[in-house]
């Protein structure tokens, strides 16, 4: 698969929703994750990431101008032992309590499908990461409907075992801004992660369309100590 430049894809798409990207940086050292929120509507746009515990939640930017909190406020971000789950809705819930009765990351999604909030039926996106021992593999899903149509879910899980240095996995919720928003087709894309987390995070929130973005996460993990590093940046300050 083609090596993807991040920015790129970023700068060219108005509207990719929210998206998740799991990797590994080249001097084989951290794990790498981020996720990033945007918005079209008021209720989208009115949000932060704050930290909570290990993960972080969402939260309203003016608690007065919160509308309907059901699919903008969750906890995207959450950690279970030697394993981190980054997801784009409440599901990081269904696979922490899925994963913690010793259910696999796949079996836990079965009782989730996509969001529904008609007539986009958004995908469910989520990743898991697992370090243990000094060894570091990660694995993405998808949730979506069947080419609109909520009559039927397709899942979609791709694990990746022992991943390449300098190269991570991009997940997306839309293909592009519309109406209705058009699903993410296809496996996650292939991309470059540095070494550098603030290089990244910068490049991440300056590739994303200014108008619609709204928070970004990225962590970096030491596959050996497990320790991490966070940056979280907010655009409602």
């Amino acid at each position: 698969m083609e090596m993807l430049s991040l920015e790129n894809e970023l700068k060219g798409n108005s509207y990719p929703g929210r998206g998740i990207v799991l990797g590994k940086t080249p001097d084989g050292k951290k794990a790498v994750a981020a996720y990033f929120i945007m918005g079209r509507s008021a209720n989208s746009r009115n949000r932060i990431f704050v930290e909570d515990g290990e993960g972080i939640r969402t939260q309203a930017f003016d608690e007065s101008k919160l509308e309907d909190p059901s699919l903008i406020i969750y906890a995207p971000v959450r950690v279970l032992g030697n394993k981190t789950i980054v997801t784009n809705g409440d599901q990081t819930d269904t696979i922490y309590e899925g994963m913690d009765k010793q259910m696999t990351f796949e079996q836990s999604l079965r009782c989730r499908e996509f969001e529904p909030d008609a007539p986009n039926y958004t995908p469910r996106i989520s990743g898991i990461m697992h370090i243990e021992n000094g060894k570091y593999n990660y694995a993405m899903s998808i949730l979506k409907s069947s080419d609109g149509s909520p009559e039927a879910c397709n899942r979609f899980t791709f694990a990746y075992e022992n991943p390449l240095a300098g190269e991570g996995h991009f997940i997306h919720t839309y293909k592009g801004d519309g109406n209705p928003l058009p699903s993410f087709e296809g496996e996650p894309k292939r991309v470059a992660v540095p070494d550098d987390m603030d290089a990244f995070a910068s490049l991440l929130w300056n590739s994303l369309n200014e108008e619609n973005k709204v928070s970004l996460f990225v962590r970096y993990i030491d596959i050996e100590t497990g320790k991490y590093e966070t940056r979280i940046i907010n655009k409602n300050k």
